[in-house]
C-alpha cells in the first residue's frame, strides 16, 4: 500500500477531474489524503479520501480562486505566499508524520508544490487546463486591462517571492511557481491531440483525457434538437446574457436547458416558454449526454466533457484562460466562436452549429483521443510509477 497525498484549490473545476483518480487509488487499496475545502468534502470523501479542510488558512477574499487566475495575478501570488506560510507548520509537520511516498498537487494550487519541493517528497503537477510551460504560455492573450493589472502588481509579486525564499522554498521568480520544465512529472486531463504545441512537452506529461464517470442511463428519445447552455461555476453576474439566450432561444424548434448560476440570474428570467428550462445548477453530464449543441465559456472542465460525449459547441470565453480553450477549438474546427452576445448572434450561432455535421465530426475525431489516452485509470497507475522515477 502506498500514501499518497493531493493538494487542490477551492475550485470545482480543479477539484472534479482528480475525484475519479482518488476513487482508482483507493480501490487498489491505496491510502490518499486530501487537502481541500469544506464544500468539497463530501464528495471526496465519497471517492474513498481522508480530507483534511483547510478553509482557515485562506486570506479573506473570495474563495473560489478561478476568478483570480488571469484577472489579478498579483492577488492570487500573495494568496498563495500566505496559503503556504499559514498552512507550513501544521501541514509539513503532518507530511513528515504520515510521509507520503507521493504528493499531487493541482498547477495553480501552489502551495502543494511548495511543500513537496521543501521536504524533498516525489511531485505530481495535476493540470486540469492546457500544460503550461514557456511555449504554451504565448497562447494566453491577456486583455488590456488584465496586463495593466501584472504590471502594476509587480512589485508585490516580488515582495512575496522574497517572503518565500526566507523560509526555504526554492522560487528565484514566479515562473518557478507557474510553469514546469520537462523533467516534471504531470498528469494532464486532456489528449496530445487536443493540447497545444504537444511536441514540446517531455513524456514525463502523462496526457491521459478527462477524467470522466461512465453513466449507464439511457438517452431518453428526442423529438427535436437539444440545446444547453452554461456558463459555469464562477462567472455568475450574467442575467443579461442570460436573457438574451431566451430571446435568441423563444422562436426556435428545439429544446432547451439553461444552467444559469444563482437565484437571481433564475430569478431574472421569469415565466419561460415551455420548451426551455432553467436551473441554478443542472447535472450537467446527463444533460450533455442528450445535448446537440452547447453554449460554453470554455472552461476546460466543461469543454472536455462536451468533447467527450461529441457535443459541438458555441464558443462564449470570459477570460484569457477560456480563450485559449476556445481558439484551440475553433483552430480543430470543433466550435464556432460567439461574435457579440445579443439574441440575434446567437441564434445565428445555435443554428449554424446544429446545420453543419462537421462540427460534430470533428469533435467526435478529438473524442476518441480522449477515450484512447487512459483516463482515471491511466492516471492513477502514472502516479503510483513516480515513486521510482521521482
Amino acid at each position: 500500500m502506498s500514501r499518497i497525498v493531493f493538494f487542490c484549490i477551492p475550485a470545482w473545476g480543479h477539484t472534479n477531474p482528480t475525484v475519479e483518480v482518488v476513487r482508482q487509488l483507493t480501490a487498489m487499496g491505496h491510502q490518499v489524503r486530501y487537502y481541500s475545502f469544506e464544500p468539497f468534502r463530501e464528495k471526496l470523501e465519497a471517492a474513498g479520501a481522508e480530507v483534511i479542510c483547510c478553509d482557515e488558512a485562506l486570506p479573506p477574499q473570495p474563495k473560489d480562486l478561478d476568478k483570480k487566475v488571469g484577472r489579478d495575478f498579483a492577488a492570487l501570488v500573495e494568496m498563495v505566499t500566505d496559503t503556504t506560510l499559514t498552512l507550513e507548520g501544521k501541514v509539513c509537520r503532518e507530511l513528515e508524520e504520515f510521509k507520503p511516498d507521493v504528493v499531487v498537487s493541482d498547477s495553480v494550487c501552489f502551495w502543494g508544490k511548495l511543500f513537496a519541493k521543501k521536504l524533498g517528497i516525489p511531485y505530481v503537477c495535476s493540470t486540469t487546463t492546457f500544460a503550461f510551460n514557456q511555449h504554451s504560455a504565448q497562447l494566453m492573450k491577456p486583455k488590456a486591462g488584465e496586463l495593466l493589472r501584472s504590471l502594476l502588481g509587480m512589485p508585490r509579486i516580488g515582495r512575496k517571492m522574497a517572503l518565500l525564499r526566507q523560509h526555504g522554498y526554492p522560487v528565484e521568480k514566479v515562473t518557478d511557481l507557474l510553469q514546469n520544465d520537462n523533467e516534471t512529472n504531470a498528469i494532464v486531463y486532456t489528449s496530445r491531440d487536443f493540447q497545444p504545441m504537444a511536441e514540446t512537452f517531455s513524456e514525463r506529461y502523462a496526457f491521459v483525457g478527462p477524467s470522466v464517470p461512465e453513466r449507464e442511463e439511457q438517452v431518453p428519445v428526442k423529438s427535436r434538437p437539444l440545446v444547453y447552455v452554461s456558463l459555469g461555476t464562477v462567472m455568475h453576474d450574467r442575467k443579461r446574457f442570460c436573457k438574451d439566450c431566451v430571446a435568441a432561444l423563444a422562436d426556435m424548434n428545439v429544446d432547451a436547458v439553461l444552467s444559469v448560476g444563482t437565484a437571481e440570474n433564475l430569478k431574472t428570467l421569469g415565466q419561460l416558454p415551455p420548451h426551455i428550462q432553467a436551473a441554478e445548477r443542472v447535472d450537467q453530464l446527463a444533460v450533455l449526454r442528450r445535448a446537440d449543441v452547447f453554449l460554453t465559456h470554455c472552461g476546460m472542465n466543461s469543454a472536455s466533457e462536451a468533447i467527450w460525449y461529441g457535443i459541438p459547441t458555441v464558443l462564449a470565453p470570459q477570460q484569457s484562460e477560456e480563450a485559449a480553450i476556445a481558439d484551440r477549438m475553433e483552430e480543430l474546427g470543433m466550435g464556432l466562436r460567439l461574435n457579440a452576445e445579443d439574441p440575434d448572434h446567437i441564434r445565428e450561432a445555435l443554428e449554424k452549429v446544429l446545420a453543419d455535421s462537421s462540427y460534430k465530426e470533428r469533435t467526435e475525431r478529438i473524442a476518441k483521443s480522449f477515450r484512447e489516452a487512459g483516463g482515471a485509470k491511466r492516471a492513477a497507475d502514472y502516479i503510483l510509477s513516480c515513486r521510482k522515477i521521482s
